[in-house]
């Protein structure tokens, strides 16, 4: 699923997810958990506000595309 997602760049220039939309909601971005690089992806582990889980790939080649790879709403904290 593709997403529209704002980012903070960095003083290093690294863009960092704070914000995104899945359809008409907005989840901010609590907590970035990991992240790690492939080969040409970017890859964001995110809690956000709701208490779920995402990872996010950012598509380096594909103009910048961003993708929700996953999504667990069991990650939500009681």
């Amino acid at each position: 699923m593709r997403l529209h997602v704002e980012c903070y760049a960095g003083h290093k220039g690294e863009e960092t997810p704070r914000r995104f939309l899945i359809g008409e909601r907005t989840v901010e971005v609590a907590e970035v958990v990991d992240r790690w690089l492939g080969p040409d992806h970017s890859y964001f582990k995110l809690l956000g506000d709701d208490g779920a889980l995402y990872i996010l790939r950012h598509d380096e080649r594909d103009d910048g595309e961003w993708e929700l790879s996953v999504y667990d709403q069991t990650a939500r904290s009681s």
